[in-house]
């Protein structure tokens, strides 16, 4: 009865009627950015400190969050042996993964050769501007920088610079030096726990300036670059994109068909953050919302924290089928003939280059640049022939870096036996459950104290919600009288005469 009532109450409380729903207003605002860059295109591009507005505010919260989610995360396990084996399946399905998404872009460019014809000569094409830039960047880049580059030179300078890898880094070694202090450490965690709480609070007040930040992201993209540049590589952007969904319908819908989830009803529950990555083109926005409904739909908060940020950055999976496919096309369009082995060859080598250029600003490009100057075969000038439609192809790229990304951690939770498989499922399908919070709170409190002992009674009847796993005892000496345990809800002073008394009875 009571369980119904809660029930009841949280669906009350979850529906709401459509004009009050997120997603419907920013889709209306990537309707009208559109308009505005298409109809006044000066007008549009004036609307672009809107857009980075908005990203840069959402880009203020990643760090924080995903330290203190990782850092929560691992210090809050038992076992830490669970973490690093957690985070070697994980890679290795990062691996497996982006594997699968550059053979796709490369079968794809291989049957639809949209390149041929194109015949640009790579020794008169010009590189100018930011595009110069990345490909310098990515010349003088090596394949193992990104081993070095994870270790930070200061503790600020991750958060200052938003360099995701380098606050993974330091949040696994902080994470675990606070789980190996033990009882010493057990305010530090819990201060984390209600500061995580104070993040996603701000980051909920940031949310409600989506439409905006779509709205401003779209019009500027739009009049900045026109429907000039679609119309040129239109069949390529259409390729790409097309690719893009069979990779999503048939790669990762064969796992969420193994896992026994549906693909669509997933993809419908993060409506939200999908329409904000399409209004952004970027993913980074929609991390926070990602890790919140994942964990709502039944993975276990440790998970969630150490597998999405991790991906973020090594499971690109859109990233991969766009260096693919773009790379061949650039060989292609500049009559550099490749064969299937040094099109395999090309794969192995942008492993290590996509890497290289996780969580860096103009990441794709540096990493395309990195692999066609290491592979000295296909000119690094070419580039140029696609610069002017990446915009275009960004949104397409995030949109499969999210989904791959979320199906990537619903596979790894379920590996680890740490799914709760038809949590998610109900939750996908639009069953509006309790947090798992205070479904562990209901359930610990409606059992049935049928206990003899009344000393075990009075206790079960004051801790409700304690969950202890280890006994802490108390170092001798004059004034020390306290324990305070670790429990699941903060700590709880326990009088150490009590404690003994306790044991005597028993």
């Amino acid at each position: 009865m009571d369980h119904t009532m809660v029930s009841d109450t949280h669906q009350r409380a979850a529906r709401k009627p459509w004009y009050r729903q997120l997603y419907v207003w920013v889709l209306v605002a990537i309707v009208l950015g559109i308009l505005v860059g298409w109809l006044a295109p000066e007008t549009g591009e004036a609307m672009q400190p809107i857009g980075t507005t908005f990203v840069e505010a959402m880009k203020m919260l990643i760090g924080p969050i995903v330290f203190l989610t990782i850092v929560g995360g691992i210090a809050s396990v038992a076992d830490l042996k669970k973490v690093g084996v957690t985070g070697l399946k994980a890679l290795g399905y990062f691996q497996i993964g982006t594997i699968l998404a550059m053979l796709t872009g490369l079968v794809a460019i291989n049957i639809f050769r949209l390149g041929d014809g194109v015949n640009a000569d790579a020794s008169t094409i010009e590189t100018t501007g930011s595009a110069a830039e990345l490909i310098e960047k990515g010349e003088n880049q090596q394949w193992w920088e990104f081993l070095t580059h994870i270790i930070p030179g200061s503790v600020a300078a991750p958060f200052v610079e938003g360099d995701i890898l380098q606050i993974i880094f330091m949040a696994v070694v902080f994470g675990i030096a606070l789980n190996a202090v033990g009882q010493i450490g057990a305010p530090v965690l819990d201060g984390i726990q209600r500061l995580t709480a104070v993040v996603f609070k701000v980051l909920n007040y940031i949310m409600k300036a989506a439409p905006l930040g779509a709205f401003g992201a779209m019009a500027f993209a739009v009049g900045k670059y026109g429907v000039e540049a679609l119309s040129s590589l239109g069949w390529l952007i259409l390729l790409f994109y097309g690719t893009s969904l069979v990779f999503v319908v048939v790669v990762l819908g064969s796992v969420m068909a193994f896992l026994k989830l549906n693909l669509f009803t997933m993809l419908k529950h993060f409506k939200e953050e999908l329409l904000l990555i399409l209004g952004t083109s970027t993913a980074e926005p929609a991390l926070p919302g990602l890790m919140r409904k994942l964990q709502h739909a039944g993975v276990k908060k440790e998970t969630v924290g150490l597998v999405v940020p991790t991906g973020y950055s090594f499971n690109l999976d859109g990233a991969a089928i766009y260096l693919s496919l773009a790379a061949v096309y650039i060989a292609q369009a500049t009559n550099t003939e490749l064969t299937i082995g040094q099109q395999l060859g090309m794969l192995a080598v942008m492993l290590l280059t996509s890497k290289g250029a996780a969580g860096v600003a103009g990441g794709g490009f540096i990493a395309l640049t990195a692999t066609l100057s290491t592979l000295g075969t296909i000119p690094a000038a070419g580039i140029m022939l696609i610069f002017g439609i990446d915009k275009f192809m960004s949104e397409c790229r995030a949109l499969v870096n999210f989904c791959g990304n979320a199906v990537a951690t619903l596979f790894i939770a379920w590996w680890d036996k740490s799914l709760d498989v038809d949590r998610a499922r109900r939750v996908f399908a639009g069953e509006v459950l309790p947090p798992l919070d205070e479904t562990t709170t209901e359930t610990t409190t409606e059992a049935p104290a049928a206990v003899e002992d009344p000393l075990a009674e009075m206790e079960s009847s004051t801790l409700p919600v304690v969950l202890t796993t280890k006994r802490h005892r108390v170092v001798d000496g004059p004034t020390t009288n306290l324990d305070l345990e670790p429990t699941g809800t903060g700590t709880i002073p326990r009088h150490r005469d009590d404690e003994l008394a306790t044991e005597a009875t028993r």
